[in-house]
C-alpha cells in the first residue's frame, strides 16, 4: 500500500520548508531513517528522513519548492503500484490555462488546505484573513512569507504585535481606505482612533534602468530578517547611546589565555566571548534590561539567555547562550562556538535560535567602532560592539596619554526602559569590561 513521506514541522514556528536538493529519484528503493531530501527552514537545513520503506513511486516537488510543513512531499510503495496526487499538492500552471482549465482548477482548490487558498495580490491563507479581519488589516498589504508568495498567519500576527486596539471606526477605515494605524492612539489607554490614521506609504514607480540586471528572489533567511528589522523599526522607540570601555584588560587578558597551555582549553577564547561574560554579569545587576516589552505588559527574565548575532553564508542569525549568567567564561565560550559552528554550516534547531532576553552583535572585526543596531522585538535592549581603537586621555600630571578602548552601542526600546536607567547599565557595563579580570571572581 503506497504510503506518504511528508515535510516534517520543525518547531513551533516553521511553516514551510524549502527543499534544496533530493537524495532520491523515482524508482530508488528506501527505508525506514533513509534522508530522501535535505531542505531549508527560515533558520536552519534539515536532513528529511523517510517514514516508509518501499520504492520511491512518485516526487511530488522539485527542488527550489517551498512545501508547508506536514504535507506530502513523495509518495512510497510497491514498485509498479499506482498512486493518485494528494488533493494538497497544487501543481503551478505553466501557461495561460483555457477557460474550460480555469473551471476544471476551481473546482479543484474548493477542498484543500488553507496554505494553496489564493486570495488578492500575493495569496491569503484562511487563517491570516481571520486573524487580519480581527485586527482591522488589510493582509495583502502586508509581506507574505509562506509557500509561493502566500500571506499566511505569522505575517499578520507580525503586523499586529504590540499595537494598541482600534476603535471600530478606526477599524472600518483602515481596511476601507488603505490607511495605516500606528502602534499607539490618542485614545483611552493608547487606543487607535479614525483621527490616529495616516496615509500609506506607496511603493516607487517602476523605473527602465540601463544596462544588464540580476534579479535575486527574497526568501528564506533574508525574507524573514527583513521582515522582523522591518516590523522592529515601525513598532518600537528606538534610542542608541553609545560610550567607550578601556580596553587594556580586556586585551590583557585574551593575550594571557591565547598563551595558556592548550590543556586548559583556554586558547580560543575571544574577545567577543569576554564581552558576552561581562554583558551576562552586569545584566543580573539590572534586570530591567533582561525584559520583553509586550504592549500591555512586560516581562523580566530571572535568568539571562543572550544571544549574539551569527553571520551565515544564508544570513544574519541569532543563537541563543541559554543561562548565561550562570556559566563561567569558558562555558559561555564553549557554548557560543557550537551555537556560532551549527549556525553557519545550517545545522542550528529552532530551540537553538530562540528565547533570547538580550542581544549582542559585534561589527569590530569589520572595523566599526560605533553603529546603531536594531532590536531583536520584543527584547528591550540590544548590545553592538565596536572595534578597538586609541582614544587621547589626560593623566593625572595633565599630560594626554592613549589608551585603547572598545566602541559599545546600546539600543534600547523607549517604551521599555528609559534613557537614563539604560544609561547606568551602559556606564556599569563599561566599568566592568574595565576591570574583567576581577569580574571573573563573580
Amino acid at each position: 500500500m503506497a504510503t506518504e513521506v511528508v515535510m516534517p514541522k520543525q518547531g513551533n514556528t516553521v511553516e514551510s520548508c524549502i527543499i534544496l536538493e533530493w537524495k532520491v529519484q523515482e524508482g530508488d528503493t528506501v527505508k525506514v531513517g533513509d534522508v530522501v531530501c535535505e531542505a531549508e527552514t527560515d533558520k536552519s537545513t534539515i536532513d528529511v528522513e523517510s517514514t516508509a520503506e518501499g520504492t520511491v513511486l512518485k516526487l511530488w516537488y522539485q527542488a527550489g519548492d517551498e512545501v508547508p510543513v506536514m504535507q506530502p512531499i513523495l509518495t512510497v510503495g510497491e514498485k509498479g503500484e499506482k498512486v493518485e496526487k494528494p488533493a494538497s499538492v497544487v501543481e503551478e500552471a505553466t501557461a495561460p490555462p483555457t477557460e474550460q482549465a480555469t473551471e476544471k482548477k476551481a473546482e479543484e482548490v474548493v477542498t484543500p488546505v488553507p496554505s494553496v487558498v489564493a486570495s488578492g495580490e500575493h495569496g491569503v491563507s484562511p487563517r491570516a484573513k481571520g486573524a487580519a479581519a480581527a485586527g482591522g488589516i488589510d493582509p495583502t498589504s502586508l509581506t507574505p512569507s509562506g509557500p509561493k508568495g502566500r500571506v499566511i498567519e505569522r505575517d499578520v500576527i507580525a503586523a499586529l504585535d504590540g499595537r494598541a486596539p482600534l476603535s471600530p471606526v478606526a477599524k472600518e477605515a483602515l481596511l476601507a481606505q488603505g490607511l495605516e494605524a500606528p502602534r499607539q492612539g490618542s485614545g483611552i489607554g493608547g487606543r487607535v482612533l479614525s483621527s490616529d490614521l495616516v496615509d500609506s506609504v506607496q511603493p516607487l514607480a517602476d523605473v527602465a534602468f540601463p544596462g544588464p540586471v540580476e534579479e535575486t528572489p527574497v526568501r528564506s533567511v533574508r525574507k524573514i530578517t527583513a521582515q522582523r528589522m522591518h516590523a522592529s523599526l515601525a513598532t518600537t522607540a528606538q534610542f542608541t547611546m553609545n560610550a567607550y570601555a578601556d580596553a587594556t584588560a580586556l586585551q590583557s587578558l585574551r593575550a594571557r589565555f591565547k598563551a595558556s597551555a592548550p590543556e586548559l582549553g583556554l586558547q580560543g577564547i575571544t574577545i567577543n566571548d569576554i564581552i558576552l561574560y561581562a554583558v551576562a554579569k552586569t545584566i543580573v545587576q539590572f534586570p530591567y534590561m533582561n525584559t520583553h516589552f509586550l504592549g500591555d505588559k512586560m516581562l523580566t527574565f530571572t535568568h539571562v539567555h543572550l544571544g549574539s548575532a551569527v553571520d551565515t553564508p544564508k544570513g544574519l542569525l541569532v543563537p541563543v547562550v541559554k543561562f548565561a549568567d550562570q556559566r563561567s567564561l569558558k562555558g559561555i565560550s564553549d557554548e557560543f562556538k557550537r551555537l556560532a559552528t551549527a549556525s553557519i554550516a545550517g545545522k542550528a534547531q529552532p530551540e537553538d535560535l530562540s528565547g533570547g532576553t538580550f542581544t549582542v552583535t559585534n561589527l569590530g572585526a569589520l572595523g566599526i567602532d560605533t553603529f546603531t543596531p536594531v532590536l531583536n522585538v520584543p527584547e528591550v535592549a540590544i548590545l553592538g560592539v565596536g572595534g578597538i581603537s586609541m582614544r587621547a586621555l589626560e593623566d593625572a600630571d595633565g599630560d594626554f596619554v592613549f589608551i585603547p578602548h572598545i566602541g559599545l552601542s546600546l539600543t534600547i526600546d523607549h517604551q521599555g526602559v528609559d534613557g537614563a536607567p539604560a544609561a547606568k547599565f551602559l556606564k556599569a557595563l563599561c566599568a566592568n569590561i574595565g576591570a574583567v579580570d576581577i569580574l571573573l571572581a563573580l
